[in-house]
């Protein structure tokens, strides 16, 4: 497969899984941008592996994870971009929302063992040689990034409950 081939097959899904990982499409296109030069350079290499989809996709999650660094001054939002021809219900759409804002507030790589693991659906090995750890680190980061979760999503709750006990 010529990387034409693959850009045209592939790199809309790979667009896909970096708008999750990255939490917008501003910051996916950057990101992408700098994988997609960097393949297109070694494509050759990128093309003869056993599993190019899997290399290509370890490049995004490890540009992301680097983005930080490069751009220090840049503070990604959470948001997701729309298709202004795709219809979507207002649950959907809150529920998304809300979503993108709490991985938003998880550590970059627990936030990137979720969206391998649940957006991606990559095993905790997939995951490990994706971040260059073991697997046990893995399941540390999703255990970390889950609870963190339950915990900021239960808190407004027992605020709530804990007000009305007091009156």
């Amino acid at each position: 497969m010529t990387f034409d081939e693959w850009t045209r097959a592939g790199l809309p899904q790979l667009f896909r899984f970096a708008t999750v990982l990255c939490g917008s499409a501003y910051l996916a296109e950057d990101v992408l941008q700098d994988v997609a030069i960097k393949a297109h350079r070694n494509w050759e290499k990128i093309n003869s592996l056993e599993n190019p989809d899997a290399y290509l996709r370890r490049m995004v999650v490890n540009e992301y994870l680097a983005w930080r660094r490069k751009w220090s001054r840049y503070v990604p939002r959470a948001e997701i971009f729309q298709d202004e021809h795709t219809v979507d219900h207002a649950d959907q759409t809150a529920d998304r929302d809300q979503l993108m804002t709490e991985l938003a507030k998880l550590p970059r790589r627990q936030r990137t063992v979720l969206v391998l693991r649940y957006y991606g659906g990559l095993t905790d090995n997939e995951i490990a040689e994706t971040l260059h750890c073991a697997p046990v680190s893995v399941r540390a980061y999703a255990s970390r990034a889950l609870a963190a979760l339950r915990i900021e999503l239960k808190a407004p709750t027992d605020l709530t409950q804990e007000v009305h006990h007091a009156y």
